[in-house]
């Protein structure tokens, strides 16, 4: 069985599939992928058990279909290095050799049986489905990934959190110390529904998903996920067990409120933060009329910090600690010029808001404090 592909568009998709493969698996098939010709398309898969993603593309000529499996680090090398040119595979499945031709050269790599490539589990998708625009979802997945959590204790806390009320979609992530909400208003349905991403495939798709404006469409039941964009798919186990009221967490009045420059305040905590204490990474925010001191200090190794930046502030004077490096994180993911900080009390969590809300969203971050001696 011959067919030909273009070579940078079969490189293209072999690189994104090879990021769901692990360097070791449970079966030795699953350091494959799957090749499944037919009526001249060519369907890729590439699975770790636990994810499978798919895509597709047409061939440039095929006299038939077939399908086997090749082994993903050789062919990638082998075809990662050419220039847009046609290749040519020549598969005979009795010998199990694929022979695959180019302008210059040839080689040729065993190919193995695929029917022993596992198939994804049955899945029961009739209850729920949202669709959302690319370039949102992969907004919101670049905003929250950061806050997910690495706890072998509470895998709830280890994924994207979907949850889908009458008034919104709520993509929330948390580690337990600080948390991200976006609502995006344009999204809900009155039979509420919610969903845990893990972190892989929701890596994946941060890095799959483009601007073009399209639509995905995500299917999910209790246990898996089918997550279909424009030029394939991905079929995921979620994370089961209930995730934590979010919202209790939330603080909901907050009467002092600092308005500072995202990129200012960045700078100086990034110049403040290496004077802090290693393992705490405490830094005091002291805040009164138009300035917001930062001060850290490492007694063991008699470091100390301060820097003072000017911001608008309407509340009480108030010290309070945050954990320097999670603050870094949090400005980082914001994309807008000022946020707003709205603080209750030293004892209770700070919220960070953008100074401008995208449209039809609703983002909001919170930190909780550390402990400071006054």
């Amino acid at each position: 069985m011959r067919f030909t592909v273009s070579s940078t568009a079969l490189s293209s998709k072999l690189n994104a599939l090879s990021r769901v493969i692990n360097s070791k698996n449970s079966l030795p098939i699953l350091a494959d992928f799957l090749f499944d010709i037919h009526d001249n398309v060519l369907y890729l898969t590439a699975s770790d058990s636990e994810n499978v993603m798919k895509t597709q593309l047409d061939l440039t000529e095929s006299d038939g279909d077939a399908r086997f499996c090749i082994g993903n680090h050789d062919l990638l090398e082998a075809v990662k290095g050419f220039s847009e040119q046609p290749i040519t595979f020549d598969v005979d499945q009795t010998t199990n050799i694929a022979k695959i031709s180019y302008q210059n050269g040839l080689f040729s790599l065993p190919i193995e049986n695929a029917d022993e490539f596992p198939q994804p589990q049955g899945l029961n998708f009739a209850a729920n489905e949202i669709v959302i625009n690319n370039a949102l979802l992969a907004e919101n997945i670049n905003r929250s990934i950061f806050a997910t959590a690495q706890d072998e204790l509470r895998p709830v806390m280890n994924g994207i959190y979907f949850d889908l009320t009458p008034e919104y979609l709520a993509v929330v992530a948390s580690d337990g110390h600080k948390l991200v909400r976006n609502k995006i208003m344009t999204i809900h349905s009155d039979q509420p529904a919610a969903f845990i991403l893990p972190k892989k495939p929701a890596s994946l798709l941060k890095n799959l998903l483009g601007k073009d404006g399209d639509d995905v469409t995500i299917r999910f039941d209790e246990r898996n996920a089918q997550i279909t964009y424009s030029d394939g798919e991905i079929i995921c186990r979620l994370i089961e067990g209930r995730y934590p009221n979010y919202n209790s967490v939330i603080p909901q009045s907050n009467p002092n409120t600092l308005t500072v420059d995202r990129l200012g305040l960045l700078a100086a905590l990034r110049r403040v933060q290496p004077f802090a204490n290693d393992s705490s990474n405490l830094i005091r925010f002291h805040v009164e009329g138009g300035t917001l001191q930062l001060d850290a200090e490492d007694y063991d190794f008699s470091k100390t910090a301060t820097e003072r930046i000017s911001c608008e502030y309407n509340g009480q004077p108030m010290s309070i600690g945050f954990k320097g490096t999670s603050f870094i994180e949090i400005l980082s993911n914001f994309d807008c010029q000022e946020v707003v900080i709205q603080l209750a009390d030293p004892s209770r969590a700070g919220l960070v808001l953008p100074s401008e809300q995208p449209e039809n969203q609703d983002v909001l971050m919170l930190m909780m404090p550390m402990l400071i001696n006054d």
